[in-house]
Formats: C-alpha cells, sequence, structure tokens
C-alpha cells in the first residue's frame, strides 16, 4: 500500500506534473537534481502518509507535510475537480495574496510585466508546508578599500582603467527594492563611470586625451581632490568596422523570471536593430547542453534574428563552460579580420555544470582571447546573481561588464552607448602617477581596488588591462594630503630631498592599438599652482557620485560625507544632464535616504 501510493505520486497526471515544473522553475530549484529532490520530499511524505499507523509519526511538522503530501496525491489521483479533496477557490485567493507579497520582496527593482502564469498559489502551499526559503545567493568579490599611501615610501600609484558600469546598475536595482546594500557591491568606480563628463575631445591621430584637475576635497576638509579623466575618441557609427556578434544567453532554470531572459530577449533585439549587412550574427545558447540557433547570420536579417531571440525558453541546469567554448569557436569560425569580433554573454552568473569556479572560468577565458575574440558581460536578475564570475569573465576577457535592471539600461548600453560599449579604441590601458614629495605628502586613490597593479607591470606588455570604448569617458579620483606646499605634512614620515620641479605630480599612460601587441607611452605633468578653489561640473558631480558610494559602503574614510551633502554637490550639475542620467541620480540618493541611508 505504501509503495503504491508512492508510485502514484511519482506518476502524477500530465496537468500536475505541469503546475510543479511551473512552480520549482519560478522558484530557481536549479537542475534536475533540484526537481526531483523536490519531487522526493513530497513522494517520502506521501509514503510516511500511507504508513503512519505503523510509524507512529504523530509531530505537527510531520503532520502539515502529509497534508500536503495528501492534497497532491489526491490531485494525481483526477480529484481537482472534487473540493473535499482540493482546497477551495476562496483558499487559493488568500494564499495568492500572501504569496505574491511574497514574491514581491523577492524580487529587486521595479518587476517587468510578467507575461506568464502566476505559480503564487503553489509557493503558498509548499512555504506552508516546509517554511519560507531563502533564495539571496548573491555573490561579490571581497574589496578592501584603498587607504593612505605616504609619498615619502609610495611616490607610484598604478592601476588598470575600468569601463564596466555593472555596479551602479545592480546598486540602483536593490536601492528601489528597498533593501540592505552589501558593501562589496559598491565599486565606487563604476558608479562614476556610469556617468558621461564634458572632457575635451582628443587631437587627431589620438585615441584619447586627458583632463586634470585639483581641487577641494568635499568631504574631508584639509584635503584636496585629484581629478584625472580621459575622454576616448568617438567614431562616426556609420564608417564602425563590420561586427561579428555571438550573443550567448543563459536559458537555464534559473533565468526563468521576467528581469531575466524575456529582458535579455528584448535587449539583444534592440541592439539586432542597429546593425547592417556588413555585420554577422550566431546565437548560442546553454542550460544543460550547448545549441547553435544562428551561425554567421548577416546583421540585415533583423526578422530571423528577433525571430530566433523570441523563441527561446529557460529550463535546466547550467553548463555555461560548453556554452563558452562553442560560442568562441562560432566567433572564430565567422571571424572577420579588423573588424569587431565579440561574444556577448547574458546570464546571471550561477554557472554549475562543467568548470564552474571563478578560477577555472578565468583560466579558460585568458585562452580564448588570445584567438581576438573579446568577451563583453551583461548580467542580469536578482536573488542568485553571481557578480564575481561575471566581473572576472569580462576584465578577462577584454570586454566590459553592465548590469540590466531594466529596459531602460538596456537602450542605454546596446543601442545609446554601443560604440562605446562594443566597439574598442584602446586596449590594455594602464595609468601611473608619481607624486612629488615636494607637495604631495599622502594620497588615496578612490575605487579601483581590484584594478590596482603593481608599479614594474605598468612598464610589461604582457600584462593585461582594461579597454576604453569609442566615445568613453573614464574618471578617477586621489584623495591627496598636502605636503610642502599645502600645509599638512606627516607625523611620522621624514621628507626626502625632493628634485627641484614645479611640477605636483605626472600622469602617465600606457595603451595598445585594439589589434596591437606593444604599447605607447604618453605623460601628461600636472604644475602645483593648478589648483582652484571652484570646482567645474565635472570635479563637482564626480565627487559627489564618489561620495554616494562611501556613504552606501560606509567607509571609513567618508569624512564628513553624507547623503545630504551629496544631494548639495550633485545638484547644480544637473543643468549639463543632456540624457536624464543625472537627474535620475538625485532621485536615487533621495530614495536611499528615505531608505534609511545616511
Amino acid at each position: 500500500m505504501c509503495l503504491s501510493g508512492a508510485i502514484s505520486f511519482m506518476a502524477p497526471a500530465p496537468g500536475v506534473r505541469a503546475v510543479r515544473e511551473e512552480y520549482f522553475m519560478k522558484k530557481k530549484v536549479q537542475g534536475l537534481s533540484g526537481y526531483l529532490l523536490g519531487i522526493g520530499l513530497l513522494a517520502a511524505a506521501g509514503v510516511m502518509s500511507g504508513c503512519g499507523a505503523g510509524g507512529g509519526a504523530s509531530s505537527a511538522t510531520m503532520t502539515e507535510t502529509t497534508a500536503a503530501a495528501a492534497t497532491w496525491a489526491a490531485g494525481d489521483a483526477g480529484a481537482y475537480e472534487d473540493e473535499g479533496a482540493y482546497p477551495a477557490e476562496e483558499y487559493y485567493e488568500e494564499e495568492k495574496d500572501v504569496s505574491e507579497k511574497m514574491e514581491a520582496n523577492d524580487l529587486a527593482g521595479t518587476p517587468m510585466e510578467n507575461t506568464g502564469k502566476s505559480s503564487a498559489p503553489m509557493a503558498g502551499k509548499y512555504r506552508q508546508a516546509y517554511g519560507p526559503e531563502d533564495f539571496n545567493t548573491e555573490e561579490y568579490s571581497y574589496i578592501s578599500e584603498n587607504g593612505y599611501k605616504s609619498v615619502a615610501e609610495d611616490p607610484l600609484s598604478t592601476f588598470s582603467v575600468d569601463v564596466d558600469t555593472a555596479s551602479y546598475g545592480n546598486v540602483r536595482r536593490m536601492i528601489r527594492a528597498g533593501g540592505s546594500i552589501p558593501a562589496d557591491a559598491v565599486r565606487i568606480e563604476e558608479l562614476i563611470n556610469y556617468f558621461d563628463y564634458d572632457y575635451p575631445q582628443p587631437k587627431e591621430g589620438e585615441p584619447f586625451a586627458v583632463t586634470t584637475e585639483y581641487g577641494d576635497c568635499p568631504w574631508n576638509e584639509g584635503h584636496r581632490l585629484l581629478m584625472v579623466g580621459l575622454q576616448a575618441k568617438d567614431i562616426d557609427f556609420e564608417d564602425r568596422p563590420a561586427s561579428n556578434f555571438v550573443f550567448l544567453l543563459d536559458v537555464s532554470g534559473s533565468m526563468y523570471s521576467d528581469d531575466k531572459l524575456p529582458l535579455v530577449q528584448k535587449a539583444f533585439a534592440m541592439l539586432a536593430e542597429n546593425l547592417t549587412a556588413d555585420d554577422r550574427v550566431s546565437i548560442v545558447t546553454y542550460a544543460g547542453y550547448e545549441s547553435v540557433v544562428l551561425d554567421g547570420v548577416p546583421g540585415s536579417e533583423k526578422a530571423k534574428i528577433v525571430a530566433a531571440l523570441e523563441d527561446l525558453e529557460a529550463g535546466g541546469s547550467t553548463a555555461g563552460e560548453a556554452g563558452i567554448q562553442k560560442a568562441y569557436a562560432l566567433a572564430e569560425k565567422n571571424f572577420i579580420p579588423g573588424g569587431n569580433n565579440r561574444v556577448i554573454l547574458a546570464t546571471d552568473g550561477d554557472l554549475n555544470v562543467g568548470i564552474s569556479s571563478e578560477g577555472g572560468l578565468v583560466r579558460l577565458i585568458k585562452e580564448k582571447k588570445k584567438s581576438g575574440v573579446h568577451l563583453s558581460v551583461l548580467g542580469v536578475g536578482t536573488g542568485n546573481i553571481k557578480d564575481n564570475k561575471m566581473e572576472a569573465l569580462a576584465d578577462n576577457g577584454d570586454g566590459n561588464y553592465n548590469y540590466l535592471d531594466s529596459l531602460y539600461e538596456a537602450k542605454k548600453v546596446l543601442v545609446d552607448e554601443m560604440g562605446g560599449t562594443l566597439i574598442t579604441v584602446a586596449k590594455d590601458v594602464k595609468i601611473q602617477v608619481e607624486f612629488n614629495p615636494r607637495y604631495v605628502a599622502g594620497y588615496r586613490l578612490v575605487g579601483y581596488e581590484n584594478r590596482l597593479l603593481k608599479n614594474e607591470d605598468f612598464h610589461n606588455d604582457k600584462v593585461d588591462a582594461g579597454e576604453i570604448g569609442a566615445g568613453h569617458t573614464v574618471t578617477a579620483l586621489y584623495e591627496i594630503i598636502p605636503g610642502e606646499g599645502g600645509g599638512q605634512k606627516l607625523k611620522y614620515q621624514q621628507a626626502g630631498e625632493p628634485a627641484g620641479s614645479t611640477e605636483l605630480l605626472t600622469v602617465s599612460l600606457r595603451y595598445k592599438a585594439p589589434n596591437g601587441d606593444t604599447s605607447k607611452l604618453v605623460e601628461y605633468p600636472v604644475e602645483a599652482d593648478s589648483y582652484r578653489r571652484e570646482m567645474s561640473d565635472n570635479l563637482r558631480f564626480a565627487s559627489a557620485v564618489a561620495e554616494f558610494g562611501m556613504v552606501l559602503r560606509d567607509s571609513e574614510n567618508k569624512g564628513n560625507a553624507s547623503l545630504g551633502h551629496v544631494m548639495e554637490l550633485a545638484e547644480p550639475c544637473v543643468r549639463a544632464d543632456s540624457d536624464g542620467y543625472r537627474k535620475e541620480f538625485l532621485q536615487l540618493v533621495q530614495e536611499a535616504e528615505r531608505t534609511g541611508f545616511r
């Protein structure tokens, strides 16, 4: 009798099986093993229910479990329409209200319109039987925030440029959801570089121009702030090199929700609308295994590309390694010499089949990029994103990493800023600043913690660094403790004999051409008398965003930073807002203040 009950449960009617699969998929129980585990637990409860008289199970928990199993078993036997065997409709509506509220708390940001059937009633039954579950398994790399350094001991500061903006989109999602923000999710340089700045265009034949500004530090009286800004050359989109794109889409079970695969499908469709007959598009998907959907289709065949995207559905485990291997194989097969050859990976980063560790994936991408194919990453989703893996993949794949929390952001990344996102004008870009101890006693680089390089790596062309896309701006801030020329000295440092120079510092840059192997060196001295009490809009707004990030991180270096002061700094800069992003920033600061950040 017990055995037959278990068999009956494990072989449900087709309608019941569909509802169960929808529920388990909706709740991100990943892969076949997770699905079978959930079914097995309920089946075990059914067996216990059938053998209860002999087993003597009498706890409250067991009673709730067997009740749930009995309900399922009745449904399996075809008793859906029997009110005595299946809960009444009124009960479902009550459960639906509770479940939808819990679903809303699970999602961060403003969810996209739900286009599928709701599994909220089933979620309510599951929670009633087993209790609430915490599905937030997001992962971020640890950030050891930069501290102050003595110029007497460390006169050089070396780092790689970073044009990623994922942290800003991700933080925006968290603030709008009203939840807490992990300190390691806040990468201040990515917040700053989310915005454009009004830097001069580069001279003819140069890939970028360099701008510096030196003024007071808004959050730390007595300190000063140095801004280093890079403006990459823009290109005429009609004259851009042909692109060979491979859209690599994660269609595993964890991509089921509307803020994941459906958002990615619409994002890639928007990108496809801007391609031409000279471009090539391939589509590779991966779940339990990889699959080629399109292979080298001309960009002019927009209807075919969009139709292929719309047909995709989520389900299964996450064989990311196999998908990456196949995507690079197609990119190499359709390689365009002198063109923009790039794999664009869209995922929540939750890989669980094949190579799945961060270290293993980095080694794989380092090997693959030797083919001349770049890798860009679009992160999506809530609750299980693996930010650490996605950032590592993009950083080591000579690409960039962006987070899509809405169609609005997808349009910004893939349409409005397509050149900067997808077309590289300089690669392996490194910055080294040498400070003059006559005028600078100490300094602190704001952000870029995971982009720091050894000083000797600046001259080593074998050491990888970041890329700059067409039209991109890159901004870095240094908080400076003035030395002999400014007044404040370090208590325990002995001043050396600096060279007789009026220079405050020198900014040196090394970069390679997009397809080059040898770097070029350029240097930009900054005079000590370049200090200005009045801040430009560029420095003012960049410092406001940096201060915002320090408040969110609760940085030990935030000094007098507060959200109120952030608003005071940023509000005058909105007049230069041509795209609405700075205005949105002010709204985000206000939301953060209402949430409880100070």
